[in-house]
């Protein structure tokens, strides 16, 4: 199954509660999420369903998967890896999605949302350590220096989404050069770095089964 390309207010709705996956609108009295705190659907204003275990952690799994904007398999193949990793799994597991390179591109102000950051990323306007990377699912690592390339520093998205920067802070892991558009991996993240509410207990109970 390919990317989801529909309305994504309705992912949030159908999570119960903000991803901001839509930038700045979600900071808004727009926010679809706002006018309607229910499931999308013809039942959703009604719909009082109370969810079994397995549904829990199968709406915690995909919670994260939205947030993030990752497909099945890549969430699948991050999970095995984070199995392999010392310490625990589902720490691993976000510490390992705060690392792909679209997501420190968000984090650092460049782009309003992870699929805006996502797109820089993709059409080769950002710089590790120098070199061009247009694979949004790059691992950073300690010390990596993340830049934009020097065309895009007085594109008319990448200064609006710098002006909204003070709506959301940088993570403690990273540092940013808010002049020279560059920022910097100052550690690896830690749960606690990670901002959204997310039980990754559920999702390594989800595929442990």
């Amino acid at each position: 199954m390919g990317r989801y390309t529909g309305p994504r207010c309705r992912l949030c709705r159908r999570e119960g509660e903000k991803l901001f996956l839509k930038g700045e609108r979600c900071f808004t009295d727009k926010c679809a999420f706002e006018r309607r705190k229910y499931p999308p659907g013809f039942h959703g204003p009604t719909a009082k369903r109370k969810l079994s275990i397995y549904g829990l952690q199968l709406r915690e799994k995909q919670k994260v998967k939205r947030i993030y904007g990752v497909s099945e398999g890549q969430f699948r193949k991050y999970f095995e890896i984070a199995k392999k990793m010392p310490g625990n799994t589902g720490e691993n597991l976000l510490s390992l999605l705060e690392r792909r390179l679209d997501n420190v591109v968000y984090h650092l102000g460049f782009a309003l949302s992870r699929q805006a950051a996502r797109q820089l990323v993709t059409h080769g306007h950002i710089l590790v350590n120098g070199k061009k990377v247009n694979i949004p699912s790059y691992l950073v690592c300690e010390g990596d220096i993340i830049t934009l390339k020097e065309k895009m520093k007085n594109n008319l998205f990448v200064r609006q989404s710098f002006d909204k920067k003070d709506s959301r802070d940088v993570p403690k892991w990273l540092s940013l050069n808010k002049e020279n558009f560059e920022g910097k991996v100052l550690r690896l993240p830690k749960r606690e770095d990670v901002s959204h509410s997310i039980k990754e207990s559920l999702i390594v109970e989800f595929y442990s089964k």
